[in-house]
C-alpha cells in the first residue's frame, strides 16, 4: 500500500513513463469541439478517455451528455468508509490549431523539445487528465478517497451545457472537494493555487456612416467614413493611462505579488519600446481590473482598398471582468457607453455575445490546508502563492453554485510559457511530474482528514 510521502514520490516517478504515452495518445486525437467537422474526434477523444479510467479498476465509466452537448467522461470509485469524495476535473476537447505554418512541429503529433513536450493540447488540458491519471494509478486499488473524474468535451467553447449537465447528473458528481485541473503555477518551481479569476463578456458592435461607398475627393472632409467613427469611438474605452472608462464596472485590489517588469515583457512578447497601460501594481491590472481588447475587425483589406469612405465596419470586443462584477449588468455598462460615445450621429449596432462569471475563492479551511501542504512537499519546499488569473473559466461559478457545500481547488499544469491556445503549445515536462506528485499527496493528504 502507498502510504508515505516519499513512498508516493517514488510511486509517480514509476507510472510516469506509462501516464506520457496515455497523454501522447490522447494529444494525437485532435478533439478541436469548435469544429463541426471534428465532432467524430470528439466523441474518439472521448471515448479513449473512459477506456482509460476503464484501465485503472473504474468499474463505473459512462460517456454522457446533457442539453445536445459534447460527450463527457464520468467515471466513479467509492470511498472507503469514512473518507471524502473527491471530484477531479479535466477537459478532452482542444482549440483550433490556427495557422499550421507557425508551428514547429505537428500540432497533432507530440514533440519533445528541450524540456518541453509540444502538442495542442498536451497542456491544456490533455495533461490535466494524466495528472489525474498519474494520481489515481499511484494508488493503484489502494484510493485512500472516493474519486469521481469528470472531463468535459466543450470546454474550450464556452461549457455551453455545463450547467445542464451539472444539474442533469448532480447524483453522481457530488463530491465534498472538487479538484479542478485547469489553471496553472505562478512560474516554473513556484507552485499556485488559483484564488480569483477574471469574467468574461464579449460583443459585436457596427458603426454605418454611409448607406453605400462614395468617392473619398468629392466627399471626404464632409462626410465621415465608418472607419474612422469606430476609432474615434474604440478610443474612448479607455482613458489616457489605458485604464478602462467605461462607468460601472468593478475594479479590486490584486494580494501583494510581484510581477517583475522585465519578466512581464518577455512572457507577454512586448516589442522594445512599449509601455503598459493602466494603473496600479502589474497584477491589479492583469487579475482585479476589467480590460477591454478588440480582437477582431471587418473592413476592407488594404490589398482591396480603393479610394472610397467605408460606409460600415464591425468590431467585436472582449471586455475581462474583475471578481465582484456580474456579467450582465457590465454588459449593459459596456453598450451604454458605446451608444454614449458614438460620434456623429453615426448609426450603432450591438449584439451581445457570450456571458461569463468572475470567480473569488476563499482559499481557507482544511482541503486547502491539506492543497498547500501537497504543492509544498512536491516542490521541495517551495510555499504555493494565491494567484489570480486574467483570463476567464466561467465553469467554476457553475461548480461552486451546483455544490456549494464543497472545496473547489483550482490547479494545473501551465506556466507562463505554455503557449495555451496559441501555436507550439507545451508542457514543461519536470513541472508535470510535480504536478502529479502533488495531486497524489493532496488525495493522501484528504484521506487522514
Amino acid at each position: 500500500m502507498t502510504s508515505s510521502p516519499d513512498q508516493i514520490r517514488a510511486r509517480v516517478r514509476e507510472v510516469m513513463p506509462s501516464v506520457r504515452a496515455d497523454l501522447e495518445a490522447l494529444v494525437r486525437i485532435p478533439s478541436v469541439s469548435a469544429d463541426p467537422a471534428r465532432a467524430d474526434d470528439v466523441r474518439r477523444s472521448a471515448e479513449a478517455t473512459a477506456e482509460l479510467f476503464r484501465g485503472e479498476g473504474f468499474d463505473d465509466v459512462q460517456i454522457l451528455t446533457a442539453a445536445g452537448g459534447a460527450p463527457a467522461v464520468v467515471a466513479r470509485k467509492p470511498a472507503p468508509e469514512g473518507a471524502p469524495t473527491v471530484l477531479l476535473y479535466a477537459h478532452h476537447d482542444v482549440q483550433p490549431v490556427g495557422d499550421p505554418a507557425d508551428w514547429d512541429s505537428e500540432p497533432f503529433e507530440p514533440t519533445e523539445r528541450g524540456d518541453r513536450l509540444y502538442g495542442r493540447g498536451a497542456a491544456d488540458d490533455k495533461a490535466g487528465i494524466a495528472a489525474h491519471l498519474a494520481a489515481i494509478r499511484t494508488f493503484g486499488d489502494d484510493l485512500p478517497v472516493g474519486v469521481t473524474v469528470l472531463v468535459e468535451g466543450e470546454e474550450e467553447v464556452g461549457s455551453p451545457t455545463l450547467e445542464a449537465f451539472l444539474t442533469e447528473h448532480q447524483h453522481l458528481l457530488a463530491a465534498d472537494v472538487i479538484v479542478i485541473a485547469d489553471s496553472g503555477n505562478w512560474d516554473i518551481g513556484e507552485p499556485a493555487l488559483t484564488t480569483s479569476l477574471r469574467g468574461l463578456v464579449d460583443c459585436f458592435v457596427e458603426v454605418r456612416t454611409l448607406t453605400h461607398g462614395v468617392h473619398s475627393g468629392m466627399w471626404g472632409g464632409a462626410v465621415p467614413d465608418a472607419v474612422t467613427a469606430m476609432v474615434r469611438l474604440l478610443a474612448t474605452l479607455h482613458d489616457d493611462n489605458g485604464d478602462v472608462a467605461v462607468e460601472g464596472l468593478v475594479h479590486g485590489k490584486a494580494a501583494d505579488v510581484e510581477y517583475p517588469l522585465d519578466r512581464v515583457r518577455a512572457e507577454a512578447g512586448m516589442v522594445d519600446g512599449l509601455e503598459l497601460i493602466g494603473t496600479g501594481s502589474v497584477v491589479d491590472r492583469i487579475w482585479t481590473k476589467p480590460a477591454i481588447a478588440t480582437i477582431g475587425l471587418d473592413v476592407t483589406r488594404t490589398a482591396d482598398a480603393s479610394n472610397t469612405l467605408i460606409p460600415s465596419v464591425k468590431a467585436k470586443l472582449s471586455v475581462r471582468l474583475a471578481p465582484g462584477d456580474d456579467s450582465k449588468r457590465a454588459m449593459r455598462a459596456v453598450e451604454d457607453h458605446l451608444r454614449t460615445h458614438v460620434p456623429w450621429g453615426a448609426q450603432l449596432t450591438f449584439t451581445p455575445g457570450e456571458l461569463g462569471e468572475p470567480t473569488q475563492i476563499d482559499a481557507t479551511g482544511p482541503a486547502y490546508d491539506a492543497a498547500r501542504a501537497a504543492f509544498k512537499d512536491a516542490w521541495g519546499g517551495v510555499e504555493p502563492i494565491d494567484m489570480g488569473v486574467g483570463g476567464s473559466i466561467p465553469f467554476i461559478a457553475a461548480f461552486r453554485e451546483a455544490f456549494p457545500q464543497a472545496s473547489v481547488l483550482v490547479t494545473g499544469v501551465e506556466d507562463p510559457d505554455t503557449r495555451a491556445h496559441g501555436a507550439n503549445e507545451g508542457l514543461h515536462l519536470a513541472e508535470f511530474e510535480k504536478v502529479c506528485v502533488a495531486e497524489a499527496l493532496l488525495l493522501h493528504n484528504l484521506a487522514q482528514g
